[in-house]
Formats: C-alpha cells, structure tokens, sequence
C-alpha cells in the first residue's frame, strides 16, 4: 500500500502540469458550468435515458444490449470501487490547493475513473451492436473523460485507467455473448 502511494506521488508530479493546464480552462463560469452539466449527465442520467431508449430503437436486439450495458455497468462499478479503495489515489484537488474543485466528487479516490470507465464501456458495446448510434454517442464520451480533469476530480493516467479497463470489460462482454 505505501509503496503504491511513493509510485502516484511520482506520477502525481509528472502529470501535474497537464492537470493544472487543463484545470484552469474551469475558471471560466461558462466553460465550467458545460463541463459539470456533462460530469453530471455522466453520473448516469445519460446513460440510464440511453438504455431505456434502446428497445423502442431497436426493439428485442436493443433490450438485450440495454441489459447487457446495465451488467457491465454493475461490474464495472464494482470493479473500480475495489480498485479505489485499495489503490487510494488521492483526487488533484486533495492533493494540490491550486487544483480548482469544480463540483462534488462522488468518492474520496481518483484511480481509475469510473465515469471514463463506463462511458467508454458503454460506448464499445454501443459500437460492437449499433454503430449509428455509437458515432453519436461518442462525442460525448470524449466530453466526460475530459470533463474529469477540467474540473480536477481526476488525473489523466486516472481517465487513460478508466479508459483501457471501460474498454477491456465491453470487449470481454461482447466477445462472452458472441459465443452464446
């Protein structure tokens, strides 16, 4: 435990400077009301709204997909609390007072995103059955990976983390059914 501390305190200050760049774009009242809107949409409301409307899109073949994302998200949460709790990175805006805290984290860690996480999970399975919609999903993946470090609730290794694993869990799910 102490010894993943010493390793993202040494990556804490390599990617620090990028942090804070991209941090203070959130000092803007505008640009940092858009990035919570998205954060928050993120949270879920997006996605839940999403899973809804896929059987009434695509009928049968978008309720299974709209199960099989509601799967993935509860391991995916599961996944990533477990990880938080026992890699405990420290959130930039815990550990650096110049790191502007753009809205209320949802848990004390940082490593992995779990909003990148999802979105990018989601996202993949999106692009595995229904790529139309996946192409216009996308930008707003983008828009949460992002929005976790504009308002400094995340380190960019933190969004990467969420990322790989968000995209490593769709594949193994859809690669699961495939063979079903």
């Amino acid at each position: 435990m102490a010894e993943m501390r010493l390793i993202f305190q040494q990556i804490d200050l390599l990617e620090l400077g990028l942090c804070r760049r991209m941090n203070r774009i959130s000092r803007h009242r505008a640009v940092e009301r858009f990035f919570i809107a998205v954060s928050r949409l993120g949270d879920g409301v997006f996605w839940y709204g999403l899973i809804i409307l896929l059987p009434f899109l695509y009928g049968v073949a978008g309720f299974k997909v709209g199960l099989q994302m509601v799967i993935l998200g509860l391991v995916g949460l599961s996944i990533y609390r477990k990880l938080k709790a026992r890699l405990v990175r420290e959130r930039p805006f815990i550990s650096w007072r110049f790191i502007h805290c753009g809205t209320p984290a949802l848990d004390r860690y940082s490593f992995p995103s779990g909003h990148t996480l999802h979105a990018v999970a989601f996202t993949t399975i999106l692009f595995a059955s229904f790529p139309a919609i996946a192409w216009t999903v996308t930008p707003f993946t983008l828009l949460v990976a992002l929005s976790r470090v504009v308002l400094g609730l995340h380190y960019p290794s933190d969004v990467l983390a969420g990322a790989l694993l968000g995209f490593s869990l769709a594949w193994v799910s859809v690669a699961f059914l495939a063979v079903l």
